[in-house]
């Protein structure tokens, strides 16, 4: 019994340190992929940057909104930490950028909807965007689901009258009406 029960306590705690491991694992995987993704953004914004290229920054901030808002299903921390590490390269670049950007409003815009709030923020704006769409595309689903079930009851209904027209039909011509 007391073999048995050592055993168990052994595997009980082989199972704790697997789940650490994984646990410490998807972490790091985690970072890993947010230190990508700020090497690679970096990167695109370097090159829009020394070929003055106003309309691919436009995209790659583009990019960025999307890459937060991918990061933000898996994990919000690490959107805030990619978005702070964006802004801090932006900053840094503030004088190519605005160079670079002139007169251009929407990019502008773009510039400073992702340097002007801190990175909870731009998270928690991004979030109620898609919390937002979310909730519309579940009122959309909704309403077309009554229309869809009113659209199903008028159609019973007009069957029903026609069987009742029909059975009435019926009963006159057997009783000669």
């Amino acid at each position: 019994m007391m073999a048995v029960a050592a055993i168990s306590f052994t595997s009980c705690g082989n199972k704790t340190q697997q789940a650490e491991a994984a646990a410490v694992d998807s972490t790091a995987i985690i970072q890993a992929n947010v230190d990508q993704a700020v090497e690679a953004t970096i990167e695109d914004l370097n090159e829009d940057l020394q070929e003055s290229n106003v309309n691919k920054l436009q995209e790659t901030l583009e990019q960025i909104k999307q890459k937060v808002a991918e990061l933000i299903k898996s994990n919000p921390e690490a959107a805030q930490e990619y978005i702070a590490k964006i802004q801090a390269f932006l900053k840094e670049n503030a004088d190519k950028v605005k160079g670079l950007v002139g007169d251009n409003a929407a990019v502008a815009a773009a510039v400073s909807a992702i340097t002007d709030a801190e990175p909870a923020a731009v998270v928690s704006g991004l979030l109620q965007s898609v919390g937002d769409a979310a909730t519309e595309a579940k009122d959309a689903a909704v309403d077309a689901a009554n229309e869809a079930k009113d659209a199903a009851v008028d159609a019973a209904k007009e069957k029903a009258n026609e069987a009742v027209d029909a059975a009435a039909n019926k009963t006159k011509e057997a009783l000669g009406i």
